[in-house]
């Protein structure tokens, strides 16, 4: 009897089991390509492909619709595309343009919308002429190589770079080639023409499936907030005058504190998104220390202080925009434009501040809790007097030669004093004129 009900809790626990593995549906991950391609796509692209691994996806589809953008940044996309271990397909869902075709060969599936294009991945500069030799080159190769990983002609990729590479049937000579969806179809560079992904996925033959479309959790959403421009000014103008106001006041600490605060939230998210090289956040660094030097050690402002300006005002608009260490070829005017511009405008507001904001600010409630305003007024009995009496008018004689300072006898005390400029032989009379602190100022009796 035993034996048999130890054999029905198993049986039915093997049972259970199985219907738990069978109800476990398999994940078909969703995610969207649909805008420049620049560190911060590279950024959302490696996100996203991390949380598909955690999901343990048995399919990602990326839904696109790009012009292209940044070769360095096409290639890191398309190098994790072919490194994944599950399967990646494509959905062109318009375009691909470009950088677009590299990361769509990348797949191991590529599916058209109809009147979807692939192709043109000529390398340009910003204002759209065609870059130089050897990032043509650079471009064929690589498109060649990831076109070879996928058992895909290698030629139509390359033709898709190089102009001047005539495939018969396919292209012409003097035009980079460019595949509608039924010529991709026909030279295999597509699996099939459908109308959405729900058609791909289905194409798959998967008895039950859940899709999981990725959206940026809410830190990523945060940085994001944080690299808009206008808020990227207003976090500069905090920096230049939180730095002010500590040096007008030191030891203050809350303007210090807002600096350094409004500081983190403008290099971190520029950083995580790979605007901001280690370089530029270095020239920023060594432009306030050129500053500090220049208040704190050498005098005036001079070309310390103007070197330091330079380059953090240069430090902070470079963080903005993904040059290749002042290379500016593939920077497009406009941003060029929005980073100077935005830094230029959070300077100005940061001086606007310090000339018409510090007044009001040191006589406000919150800056008399914080600082020390008061003044020790000799008009209201302050004295910095270190003598048990005064000596005020009296006379006496020079104890040791006055250069202009030096000691006086006053009766029967030795005391520290000062001229105002002269010099005075030892034995000369003195007259005590003034009381500052531990020492007497003196004048020279003729």
């Amino acid at each position: 009897m035993k034996h048999l009900i130890l054999g029905s809790i198993l049986l039915i626990h093997w049972s259970l089991s199985v219907a738990q593995e069978t109800m476990v549906s398999d994940t078909v991950f969703v995610m969207e390509i649909r805008d420049v391609i620049d560190p911060r796509m590279n950024r959302y692209v490696e996100l996203a492909l991390e949380e598909a691994k955690n999901v343990n996806a048995k399919l990602v589809i990326i839904d696109m619709d790009t012009p292209g953008g940044a070769l360095n940044d096409a290639d890191d996309i398309s190098t994790a595309i072919l490194e994944f271990p599950a399967p990646i397909f494509v959905f062109i869902n318009k375009d691909a343009a470009s950088a677009g075709a590299l990361i769509s060969i990348a797949c191991d599936s590529i599916f058209m919308t109809t009147g979807a294009r692939i192709g043109a991945a000529t390398v340009v500069t910003a204002d759209g002429t065609v870059a130089p030799a050897k990032y043509q080159s650079y471009m064929r190769s690589v498109m060649r190589s990831t076109a070879e990983a996928n058992n895909r002609d290698p030629k139509i990729a390359e033709a898709m770079v190089d102009e001047n590479l005539e495939l018969p049937g396919i292209s012409k000579e003097g035009e980079v080639l460019t595949f509608t969806t039924s010529e991709a179809i026909a030279n295999q560079y597509c699996e099939a023409e459908v109308n959405d992904i729900i058609e791909i996925i289905q194409r798959q033959n998967y008895s039950d499936y859940h899709i999981y479309r990725y959206q940026k959790d809410s830190v990523e959403q945060v940085i994001a907030f944080f690299l808009n421009p206008y808020l990227s000014g207003i976090l500069i103008l905090i920096i230049i005058g939180g730095i002010y106001f500590e040096l007008q006041t030191p030891g203050v600490g809350f303007p210090i504190l807002a600096s350094i605060v409004a500081g983190i939230l403008y290099l971190v998210p520029y950083y995580l998104n790979g605007l901001a090289a280690n370089w530029e956040i270095i020239v920023f660094l060594v432009g306030l220390l050129l500053i500090a030097l220049e208040v704190f050690v050498i005098p005036g402002f001079g070309i310390a202080g103007v070197s330091g300006l330079i380059l953090t005002i240069g430090g902070l608009s470079l963080v903005m925009i993904n040059n290749d260490f002042f290379d500016f070829s593939f920077v497009p005017s406009g941003e060029l434009f929005t980073a100077v511009l935005t830094t230029l405008i959070g300077l100005l507001g940061a001086i606007i501040v310090m000339f018409f904001g510090g007044v009001r600010f040191t006589k406000s409630n919150f800056f008399k809790r914080v600082a020390l305003v008061d003044v020790q007024d000799a008009k209201e009995g302050y004295t910095s007097n270190f003598h048990s009496r005064s000596y005020l008018g009296e006379q006496g004689t020079a104890y040791t030669v006055l250069r202009p300072s030096g000691k006086v006898l006053i009766g029967a005390d030795v005391l520290d004093a000062y001229t105002r400029g002269e010099f005075v032989e030892e034995g000369e009379t003195i007259k005590v004129i003034g009381e500052e602190g531990t020492s007497l100022k003196v004048k020279k009796v003729e």
